[in-house]
């Protein structure tokens, strides 16, 4: 019977050992799959997720803040669902971003009229289209 019990507990610990588990280690669950990885990892050995220096999930590149501005400016309301899908962002956030980038490209497009307007005006006095 202890014949038994000695080649379970050897075989428990090349099993445990083979999977990466090293006895003291802290080991943490992966937001991402759930399966144990060490609290040092950075890298996920099991998915393969990325995550950040505090253990969490680290952002996507275009969920930076800077990415988010940069798109921003531009493209303009085309890049208003970087804002909407960013998970960091409050809603209140997202609404004032919203409505401020709505409101500039309206006032710009006001503005790309209105210089147009005068443009003509100038060329038909200068006898351009005569």
């Amino acid at each position: 019977m202890r014949e038994w019990q000695g080649l379970v507990a050897v075989v428990l610990r090349v099993n445990a050992a083979s999977m990466g588990c090293q006895e003291g280690k802290r080991m943490k669950k992966c937001p991402f799959c759930a399966e144990k990885i060490k609290d040092e990892a950075v890298k996920c050995r099991c998915c393969g997720e990325r995550l950040d220096e505090t253990g969490g999930i680290k952002p996507k590149w275009y969920h930076t803040t800077y990415a988010v501005v940069i798109a921003l400016a531009c493209v303009g309301p085309i890049a208003l669902p970087l804002v909407w899908l960013n998970p960091r962002y409050k809603i209140v956030t997202k609404v004032a971003v919203t409505v401020l980038v709505v409101a500039l490209t309206i006032l710009l497009c006001y503005v790309t009229v209105a210089l147009y307007v005068e443009l003509m005006e100038q060329m038909r006095e200068l006898g351009v289209f005569d």
